[in-house]
């Protein structure tokens, strides 16, 4: 092994003679020459897991990343064991290290001085490749003092951490200050963890002050010692926990030391349903919404339907200029219209929204909103699907599903919105199979979407987090956010989320206890403060969690959400803001059109399949990256600033900023069969 380093290092010295003579100026002999000296390093992921969530949450980073990774499962009694050869061999004549870095829930999880250990160890001495310890306690072994040491070891719930200068100038340069761990029930501890101070060689990135004493002490750091470097974690966290989503960026940035497959965004998209039209409003003597089928007594009537005024719009628009954010107006053009009908033939919302339509985004939400589905037989609660004579499900007609969307495109693009037509929102997103009374889409839907050019419809998360394909289209999933359509002000939000969430000895509707999803509130809000008191902080801090874990699915919420008393604004100021205090300017919020997130899960999804099927090829030998994959495939890819893609002849930079790297999905040029980069 020594006398191949010492091979490494007369290649690299051959290497600087030349550049010396001029000779590497010559452009496409540069990368033959640089390689000559180089291991080749495949660009992939060891990971050693031992079935802890701390492993699991690092994964879970990879995989959403596009990360290519290698799990041996120290649960399994087959799996391979950590040898030289399972870690490195020789591919044309070239060493080469088939992981680029690994990751392991300890520092030492097969023994200190075991042979697998010593295999590892050796391994990422050898190639330079880092180690992350997923999670550990403070100790020398790995560059900390003990806690007794002026150290600490506690709940770390609520607590105030910060970025260090040097994790700031390194890999966890897009966190933007403080960050406070999240303390979600003071009765239960949520995460544990070691503050300990650094010793000779460990630099820490991740700190703060040390309780009940004084100084601060590492959470997160890099121990650099006997010719190898270790990203050492003290505290423990799952996939979900925000400390970990904010951290798990730069960690597998260290990782990977910024040159990697994949690449991660943080979205936030907000659709607007039912614009234009009117919304039912939750009754809050009945505990229900008249008009819906389960709603019994009463004319069907009752209450006031919710809808925007013309002063709504104004402030919609001001909201929207002020936080550089835009909304997606998804519109009933034909409701509207019968609204107006009915009101003295005016309408000044829809002159005010059109007024201002360059300032929104706007999907196609058919004409009417009419269910799309099979025909619903309202006899009985809950509502059946209506048969044939024959017995077969009675649909909506082909004709009737393209009508409801061509007329609400042709409304659009008659008032000049600036719209796409290739997205479409079904109402309540229906024609999609609707579980348990529609197991099946409605069959002629497909048809209707390829008669208008539709190629991306909304779903519901929350019954298919997958896309999937309807026809020749493909779904695009969205978040429901827990801002009810049929509620105007704080108070009813309140009202309807006691019913929905309290047991029936506490007055509610006693859901929560039979559902095993839901949980019941201790006690029913105050429906004063409850909605601005314990609503809002909640659903912002679920919404944020999907903004910074790299989903761009987008959330949604109604028109009735605008209204009176504008219910919906406080949760996006919340997340705007809480969102802002965490990242810094370099990592803005990606705020995607429908067809643009439409296409990031498209593309997700077959670079996993290509990732799965073993058909990517992706290594780095000295400043050059190559990338195979199968033809046509788009190929997610993050390096450091100053990169640049070789083409046939000369290059251009590479990617778009982003937290401090650059990153795109990228294909090779016409007449390449690869996509080679250079890095700076």
């Amino acid at each position: 092994m020594a006398h191949t380093a010492r091979s490494w290092r007369n290649h690299r010295n051959a290497a600087a003679v030349l550049a010396a003579t001029g000779l590497l100026t010559l452009g496409l002999s540069v990368p033959g020459a640089a390689a000559a000296g180089e291991p080749r390093i495949d660009l992939r992921v060891l990971v050693v897991d031992n079935g802890d969530s701390p492993v699991k949450a690092i994964t879970a980073q990879l995989k959403s990343t596009g990360i290519p990774y290698t799990t041996v499962d120290l649960n399994d009694a087959n799996r391979p064991t950590i040898t030289d050869a399972f870690l490195s061999d020789t591919v044309n004549g070239t060493p080469r290290a088939k992981f680029q870095g690994v990751v392991l829930p300890n520092e030492a999880p097969f023994g200190a001085g075991s042979a697998e250990q010593t295999a590892l160890e050796g391994y990422e001495r050898t190639y330079g490749i880092p180690q992350v310890d997923a999670y550990t306690w403070a100790h020398p072994g790995v560059g900390l003092d003990y806690t007794s040491q002026g150290g600490w070891a506690g709940s770390l719930d609520g607590r105030e951490a910060s970025v260090t200068t040097e994790g700031r100038a390194g890999y966890f340069g897009y966190i933007d200050g403080a960050f406070t761990f999240e303390d979600n029930d003071p009765a239960v501890q949520e995460s544990y963890g070691y503050v300990a101070r650094p010793r000779t060689g460990f630099t820490s990135y991740v700190d703060l002050p040390v309780p009940a004493g004084s100084g601060r002490g590492s959470l997160v750091g890099e121990y650099s010692h006997d010719g190898r470097r270790e990203l050492v974690v003290t505290f423990a966290y799952n996939e979900y926990q925000q400390q970990f989503r904010l951290l798990a960026r730069g960690i597998v940035e260290w990782l990977t030391q910024g040159v990697h497959l994949g690449q991660a965004r943080n979205y936030f998209a907000v659709h607007v349903d039912d614009v234009f039209a009117p919304d039912s409003r939750w009754d809050t003597e009945r505990n229900c919404t008249p008009g819906d089928f389960d709603c019994v007594g009463g004319d069907g009537e009752g209450t006031t339907p919710i809808r925007m005024t013309a002063d709504d719009a104004v402030f919609a628009a001001q909201w929207q200029r002020e936080r550089a954010f835009k909304l997606d107006m998804v519109y009933n053009a034909g409701s509207g219209e019968e609204w107006k009908a009915e009101n003295g033939g005016t309408d000044a919302l829809a002159d005010r929204l059109l007024a201002d339509k360059a300032q929104y985004r706007w999907v196609n939400h058919t004409y009417t909103h009419p269910f799309l589905g099979c025909v619903q037989d309202t006899s009985t609660v809950p509502w059946s699907c209506a048969k044939n004579a024959d017995g077969s499900t009675r649909y909506m007609s082909r004709s009737d599903i393209s009508a409801e969307i061509r007329n609400n495109y042709n409304w659009g693009l008659g008032k000049g919105l600036p719209l796409d037509r290739t997205e479409l929102v079904t109402g309540e997103h229906s024609g999609l199979r609707t579980l348990p009374q529609q197991p099946d889409d409605n069959p002629n839907l497909a048809g209707a979407l390829s008669d208008n050019g539709v190629r991306w419809i909304a779903s519901d998360n929350s019954r298919e987090p997958a896309q999937r394909s309807v026809g020749a289209a493909l779904t695009v999933p969205r978040y429901p956010m827990n801002v009810y359509y049929n509620t105007g002000t704080d108070e009813e939000m309140a009202d309807e989320y006691n019913w929905i969430y309290t047991s029936a000895a506490d007055g509610g509707s006693g859901v929560c206890e039979t559902n095993p999803a839901s949980t019941c509130l201790d006690e029913p809000l105050d429906t004063a403060t409850g909605y601005a008191q314990y609503i809002v902080p909640q659903e912002a801090r679920i919404a944020l969690g999907h903004v910074i874990g790299n989903d761009p699915r987008p959330h949604y919420a109604h028109q009735s959400n605008l209204a009176e008393d504008r219910t919906l604004y406080p949760v996006l100021d919340k997340v705007l803001a809480d969102y802002g205090a965490l990242f810094a300017d370099n990592t803005p919020v990606q705020n995607l059109a429908q067809s643009a997130i439409g296409t990031e899960l498209q593309r997700r999804a077959a670079w996993q399949t290509a990732l799965a099927n073993g058909s990517v090829t992706a290594y780095r030998i000295g400043k050059a990256v190559t990338v195979k994959a199968p033809s046509g495939t788009q190929i997610p890819v993050t390096a450091p600033e100053g990169t640049t893609k070789r083409l046939l002849l000369g290059t251009s930079a590479f990617g778009t900023p982003y937290a401090g790297r650059r990153s795109a999905w990228t294909k090779p040029e016409l007449l390449q069969s690869a996509v080679t980069l250079n890095l700076p």
